[in-house]
C-alpha cells in the first residue's frame, strides 16, 4: 500500500490490528470496513493481514456481483485452500495437526451442498436437515481450525456476496464468544443492507468508515510515484480530480507518470484532459456497473448541462421519485456531485468525462427529450435552444419560435455566434417561404456584426426574391448602415440602388424606406433616387432615417469640395442624437468635420461612435468608427492613439471577416508608424513588416474607392520610405486618379497631391511639384486672377509677348491634341473636369483663340 495512504490511514490501521491481536488472545471481533468504492477499503485489508502474526490462519474471499448465483460461492473460496490441503495426510497434519485435519477432510464436503452423500465417509452426517445442516457444519469446520491457532477470515465487498454466505456469515458471527476468530469485512456505505446494520449491532463489532484522503496525502502519493517535487498546483489539481478517492488518485498518478508529465512545471491543461479519462475509467465506470440507475441519472444532468439539477434529470431519464432518491444517495457516495440543492457536478470534467462515455446516439436522442421538456417547462429559450443545436431531429413546428426567441435575445446581450447558430438551424426547421425569408431577413442583422460577406449575400437575396419595391425596401431597410456600404460596397451597392430607384418610382415613397436606402446608395458612390430622398428629407425633417441620410450628404458635400455646405449638413446631422447614443448614422457628420478642417468636432463625436458601439457589442461598427477615430487623430498628430485605434479595428474586421475594412486598418496603422519617425534601425525592421503586411492586403476592384486610396496612399508612403520615388509617384497619381473618378475632389480627404509634390521634389522635378501642390481646388475658377491672366494680347500682334505655357497647361495641351476629351485629361492628370476646364480656359486666352480647332496651329507657331 503507499506511503501517502498509510499515513492517512494509521487509525484505521491500528483498529484492526487490535482485532487481529484480539483472535491470538483468544477474543472474537468482527470488524466492519464501510464506504463508496475506491476509498482503499481493499488496501486496509491487505495492510492490516501483511502486519498480522505469522502463527494465524487467514482465509481470504473476494464477492463479485457475478456470482451472486453461486450457493455458498464466497465459503468455498474461504475453505478451498484447506480442502486441497487435506488430499494429503501429512500437509494437512503438518499444518492443522491430526485432529483438525481428519475433520477437515470429512466435515467439509459433507457441509457444503452439491456432493452426493454417498460418497462422503461413514458417520459423517451431521444431524439436522437442509441448510440448518449444512450451517452448522460450516461453523463446526471454522471452530476445528482454531483448535490450534487463531483465525483471521477477511472477505471484500460483503454486499455483492450470495444470500447462501452472507447467511453463514451472520450466522457464524453470533456464536464467536470464545474462539479466537477475527472477522474481516469491507462492505458498501449503504444503510440499506440488513447484514452490515445486524453485524454492526453485535457486542463485539467495530465500524470503520475511512474518508477520502487528504490534500497532503494525495500530493505525497503523487510526489512518491514521480520519485520528484511536485508544483503545488499539480497536487491541487489532483486532489481536486480525485476528491481524496484512493482508486482515483492511484489510477491518476499513474497515468500522469507514462504521458511524461514534469512534476515540476506541468501542462495543466493536459493534466485535466487525463483526469477526464481517469474518472470516466474509475468512478464512472464502476458507477454504471453497481448503480445503473444512478449512471442514467447522472448522464440525464450531464446532457440538461450546467443549470440543471437532479429532479429534471430524473424527468428526462423517466425515474420515479423513489428511484431517483435511492439514485441521488447513490451519487452523493460518489462524490462526483456537490450536495446541493442545486446538485451539479463537482469538476466540469466529470461531466465531459460522463458525456464521453456515452453512445453518441443515446446523446442525441437524449437532447432531443430535453429540448421538448424544457419547452414544456417553461425552460429559458437559450437553454432549450441549446439542446436542440445537438438534436438530430429537424422540422419540429415548436421548434422555430424557441429557435428565433434564444436568437433575439442572445443578440440584445451580443452574443452574435450564438444568435447566427439558432437561426441557422431554425432555417433548417422551416419550410414556409414566408417564415424563410423572415428567418433570413433576421439572420442577415445578426451576420453583420459577425460576417460582412455573409450579410450582403443575405441582403441581395431578399432583395431577389422580392418584386414588389415596398416589400423589397423593407426587407433590406435593417441592412443599410455605414458598415456594409464601406466594407462590402460592391455586393451592397446594387441591391439598394435598384431596390431605391425602385420605390422613387412608387407614387408617395414612403420616407422610413426611401431615406435609408438613398443614404446607402449615396455612401457606395451612387446617386440614385438623391432628388426623391432630398424631397422626402425637406418634407419629413423629424423622420429617424434623416440623420443617416444628413450625414451622408455631409460627408458628400465635403469629399466633393463643398465646404459650407458640409459643415451645415454635419451641423444638422448631429443635432438630431444624443451624446451618449451616437451611433454610425454620425460617422459621415464626423468625417465631412475632418475634411473641413474641424478637427476637435470630428473627434468628439468619433469618440461617442466608438463608445456607443462597445456598449452593444457591435463589432462592425465599432470597427468602422475607430478607423474613423484613428484617421483623425492621425490628422490631429497623435500618432500613438492613431496606431492603437488602427491595431484594433484591424483585429475587430478580421473577427466579422470585413476584408476591405481589415485591408484599410492595416493601411492606416503602417501610415501611423512611419510618420512617428523610429530609430534608424527599427525603422528598417518595422518597415519590412509594414511592407509585407501592405503586400498581403488586395482589395477588389469593387472596394470603396477611399478605402482603395488610403491602401494606395500607405503603399506609396512606404516606397517613399525605402527610397523608391517613382514608385511612391507612381501610386500617388494612382490614388488620385481613383478619388476622381469617384468625385472625390477635397484633397483633404486623402492628401495625395503633397506626397505627388513631395515625390516629384525628390526626383528633381521642382516645376512638377509646384504645379500639383498649386493646381487651384474644383470652384477654383472663381477666385480673382491676376489681370495678366485674364487678357492676353493676341498672337501676330505688335504687341504680342512671348506666350509662355505652365508645365501642367502643357500637359493638358498635350494630351488634348491627343484628342482626348476634357473628361479624359482630368482622369489621366488625376484632377476634376473642372481643373481642366479652367486649364484650357487659361490656354486659350493666353494663345487668343477660341476652341480646340484652332489650338494645334497656335501651339506650333510658339
Amino acid at each position: 500500500m503507499p506511503t501517502g495512504v498509510l499515513l492517512h490511514r494509521e487509525t484505521e490501521l491500528a483498529e484492526l490490528a487490535r482485532a487481529v491481536a484480539g483472535a491470538g488472545a483468544g477474543r472474537s471481533a468482527v470488524v466492519l470496513v464501510r464506504g463508496p468504492r475506491g476509498i482503499g477499503k481493499s488496501a486496509l485489508l491487505r495492510a492490516a493481514l501483511a502486519r498480522m502474526p505469522g502463527e494465524a490462519v487467514v482465509l481470504r474471499a473476494r464477492c463479485h456481483d457475478n456470482e451472486r448465483d453461486f450457493p455458498y460461492g464466497v465459503v468455498r473460496q474461504l475453505f478451498d485452500p484447506f480442502m486441497r490441503m487435506t488430499r494429503t495426510s501429512a500437509a494437512a497434519s503438518q499444518f492443522l495437526g491430526e485432529s483438525p485435519g481428519e475433520f477437515l477432510a470429512e466435515a467439509l464436503p459433507a457441509a457444503l451442498p452439491g456432493v452426493d452423500p454417498g460418497a462422503l465417509p461413514a458417520g459423517s452426517e451431521s444431524t439436522g436437515n437442509g441448510r440448518e445442516r449444512v450451517l452448522n457444519n460450516l461453523f463446526r469446520a471454522a471452530r476445528s481450525l482454531t483448535s490450534r491457532t487463531p483465525v483471521v477470515m477477511a472477505v471484500d465487498d460483503l454486499h455483492l456476496a450470495d444470500e447462501e454466505s452472507r447467511q453463514w456469515f451472520s450466522y457464524l458471527a453470533r456464536r464467536l464468544d470464545g474462539l479466537p476468530v477475527a472477522l474481516l469485512a469491507s462492505t458498501a456505505d449503504e444503510a440499506a443492507d440488513p447484514l452490515a446494520a445486524e453485524l454492526a449491532a453485535l457486542r463485539h463489532a467495530r465500524t470503520l468508515t475511512p474518508g477520502p484522503l487528504c490534500d497532503s496525502c494525495v500530493a505525497e502519493r503523487v510526489a512518491e510515484e514521480f520519485d520528484a517535487p511536485v508544483d503545488p498546483e499539480l497536487a491541487a489539481v489532483c486532489h481536486n480530480l480525485s476528491r481524496g478517492n484512493p482508486l482515483v488518485v492511484e489510477e491518476l498518478t499513474a497515468r500522469l507518470a507514462a504521458a511524461r508529465i514534469s512534476p515540476g512545471s506541468p501542462d495543466l491543461d493536459k493534466v485535466l484532459r487525463i483526469g477526464a479519462g481517469t474518472l470516466a475509467d474509475t468512478t464512472l465506470s464502476w458507477l454504471r456497473q453497481s448503480h445503473p440507475r444512478a449512471a442514467e441519472l447522472l448522464t440525464g444532468l450531464a446532457v440538461l448541462g450546467a443549470d440543471a439539477d437532479l429532479a429534471t434529470a430524473a424527468l428526462l431519464t423517466g425515474q420515479g421519485e423513489l428511484l431517483a432518491d435511492e439514485a441521488r444517495e447513490a451519487l452523493h457516495r460518489t462524490d462526483l456531485i456537490e450536495p446541493g440543492p442545486p446538485e451539479t457536478f463537482r469538476h466540469e470534467l466529470v461531466r465531459t468525462a460522463v458525456l464521453a462515455r456515452t453512445d453518441p446516439r443515446v446523446l442525441v436522442a437524449l437532447h432531443e427529450r430535453a429540448a421538448a421538456l424544457l419547452a414544456r417547462l417553461g425552460a429559458p429559450a437559450a437553454r432549450t435552444a441549446e439542446h436542440l443545436m445537438s438534436s438530430g431531429t429537424t422540422g419540429l413546428d415548436w421548434a422555430v419560435p424557441v429557435l428565433r426567441t434564444a436568437a433575439r435575445e442572445a443578440a440584445a446581450d451580443g452574443h452574435w455566434d450564438d444568435a447566427a447558430r439558432y437561426l441557422q438551424r431554425a432555417l433548417a426547421d422551416a419550410a414556409d417561404p414566408e417564415l424563410v425569408r423572415s428567418l433570413t431577413g433576421q439572420l442577415g442583422t445578426v451576420e453583420l456584426h459577425r460576417d460582412v460577406a455573409a450579410a450582403a449575400r443575405c441582403a441581395a437575396g431578399l432583395a431577389a426574391n422580392a418584386p414588389d419595391p415596398a416589400e423589397r425596401a423593407l426587407l433590406l431597410r435593417p441592412f443599410a448602415g455605414p458598415v456594409l456600404a464601406l466594407s462590402a460596397a460592391g455586393a451592397a451597392a446594387v441591391p439598394f440602388a435598384e431596390a431605391a430607384a425602385a420605390l422613387a418610382a412608387t407614387a408617395a415613397p414612403p420616407a422610413e424606406l426611401l431615406l435609408p436606402l438613398a443614404a446607402q446608395a449615396v455612401l457606395t458612390g451612387r446617386r440614385t433616387a438623391l432628388r426623391p430622398a432630398l424631397a422626402a428629407l425637406r418634407a419629413h425633417p423629424a423622420e429617424p432615417a434623416a440623420t443617416g441620410m444628413l450625414g451622408a450628404l455631409a460627408a458628400l458635400a465635403a469629399a466633393g469640395g463643398q465646404p459650407r455646405t458640409a459643415v451645415r449638413l454635419a451641423a444638422r446631422c448631429v443635432r438630431r442624437v444624443s451624446p451618449a447614443e451616437a451611433g454610425t448614422d454620425v460617422l459621415g457628420a464626423a468625417m465631412a468635420y475632418a475634411w473641413t478642417g474641424r478637427l476637435d468636432e470630428a473627434a468628439a463625436w468619433a469618440g461617442r461612435a466608438v463608445r456607443s458601439a462597445q456598449r452593444w457589442n457591435h463589432r462592425g461598427e465599432l470597427a468602422l468608427a475607430l478607423l474613423a477615430r484613428c484617421d483623425i487623430a492621425h490628422r490631429q498628430g497623435r500618432l500613438d492613439a492613431a496606431l492603437a485605434d488602427a491595431e484594433q479595428a484591424a483585429e475587430l474586421a478580421r473577427q466579422i471577416r470585413a476584408e476591405d475594412l481589415a485591408g484599410a486598418a492595416r493601411a492606416l496603422a503602417v501610415r501611423a508608424r512611419l510618420r512617428r519617425g523610429l530609430p534608424v534601425d527599427a525603422a528598417r525592421a518595422d518597415a519590412a513588416r509594414a511592407e509585407a503586411e501592405l503586400a498581403a492586403v488586395e482589395l477588389p476592384a469593387e472596394a470603396h474607392p477611399l478605402l482603395r486610396a488610403v491602401l494606395l496612399e500607405a503603399r506609396g508612403l512606404l516606397a517613399a520610405h525605402r527610397g523608391d520615388h517613382q514608385q511612391a509617384l507612381r501610386l500617388f497619381l494612382e490614388c488620385g486618379h481613383q478619388l476622381a473618378a469617384r468625385g472625390v475632389a477635397n484633397p483633404a480627404c486623402v492628401p495625395w497631391r503633397t506626397h505627388a509634390a513631395q515625390a516629384y521634389q525628390a526626383l528633381g522635378e521642382h516645376a512638377a511639384a509646384r504645379t500639383i501642390a498649386a493646381d487651384p481646388l474644383p470652384g477654383g475658377d472663381a477666385r480673382p486672377r491676376p489681370a495678366e491672366e485674364r487678357s492676353g494680347p493676341a498672337i501676330g500682334t505688335r504687341d504680342a509677348g512671348p506666350v509662355r505655357l505652365t508645365p501642367s497647361e502643357r500637359r493638358v495641351t498635350e494630351l488634348v491634341l491627343q484628342g482626348l476629351s476634357n473628361l479624359e485629361v482630368a482622369e489621366r492628370l488625376c484632377l476634376s473636369k473642372r481643373t481642366v476646364d479652367t486649364h484650357l480656359g487659361r490656354i486659350y486666352r493666353k494663345l487668343a483663340i477660341k476652341g480646340r480647332p484652332e489650338l494645334g496651329a497656335a501651339v506650333k507657331a510658339l
